[in-house]
């Protein structure tokens, strides 16, 4: 707790610097290569987030490697996602969740608290594993929002918004929030693994990707470019939008409460 985050450290309630707020405690940490924030930990712990990165880390990378394959990149070319990530240079963070059960009073119709608002990562790929007690949430592309079953024993992958500027819009960045436990409820504990570019990293859809005459759905950037402007922004705030060529519409991002979610399609988050 002597180390508040701004935004690297540890955190309660408030997120970010831009007055979005939830039902949780957390600690942010950069892991790349020289981090101060990871070096200054116990070396238990040190020795233990590291251990656990590096495995993480690989898990990510050929994870890129299955998407550059079924992408129709020829084998030459799987690598290329990969790459994004896999440098000295990659900006890598781990954040750890604690959302402890929450005494709020509902108010009527009212399906629980937010832990964390609804938001898109903006890095290329983030892998969590959480404990046994539900509340994340992605929300599909018709809008409905579906619960995800939590399994400890697995690796939810989301896409960032990097990804989608490499894939020019092949693959979506992935929209979720985590409803808080309620009273009486067990804590939700989560571990992300956030998978960024180098600072200098250029943005922009994979050449090796792009068909004759297709556009580019986005201006380039730089990931330190990006990173910058995702702090200035809200949870519910489309980062892109900025980025973008051809402005999709608009979507209402501007309703906090937490809607109840429809039953999850069977192809979401199985349990194996």
């Amino acid at each position: 707790m002597e180390a508040s985050a701004t935004p690297l450290g540890y955190g309660s309630k408030s997120i970010g610097r831009n007055g979005d707020v939830g039902w949780l405690e957390y600690i942010l940490l950069s892991v790349g290569s020289g981090s101060v924030a990871a070096a200054s930990l116990p070396p238990p712990l040190g020795a233990a987030l590291e251990e656990y990165t590096d495995a993480v880390r690989e898990v990510g990378a050929r994870v890129l490697e299955l998407m550059a394959e079924g992408l129709g990149l020829a084998e030459e070319n799987r690598g290329v996602l990969r790459r994004v990530v896999a440098s000295d240079e990659a900006d890598k963070m781990v954040r750890v969740n604690h959302y402890p059960p929450c005494p709020c009073p509902l108010a009527a119709g009212q399906r629980g608290v937010t832990g964390f608002g609804e938001h898109t990562d903006p890095q290329v790929i983030s892998l969590l594993r959480s404990n046994r007690t539900g509340g994340l949430q992605i929300m599909l592309p018709d809008g409905h929002w579906v619960p995800v079953a939590p399994d400890p024993d697995s690796l939810f992958v989301n896409v960032g918004d990097s990804l989608r500027v490499l894939t020019n819009g092949r693959f979506q960045s992935v929209k979720h929030r985590v409803v808080a436990p309620a009273d009486g409820e067990q804590s939700r504990l989560s571990v992300i693994y956030f998978g960024g570019p180098a600072p200098t990293q250029r943005i922009a859809p994979l050449p090796e990707l792009m068909r004759e005459g297709e556009l580019s759905m986005y201006r380039d950037f730089t990931w330190a470019e990006y990173k910058k402007a995702a702090y200035k922004s809200r949870l519910g705030d489309n980062r892109l939008d900025p980025f973008e060529l051809f402005p999709a519409a608009a979507q209402d991002c501007s309703s906090n409460a937490v809607q109840p979610p429809a039953p999850a399609p069977p192809h979401v988050a199985p349990v194996h």
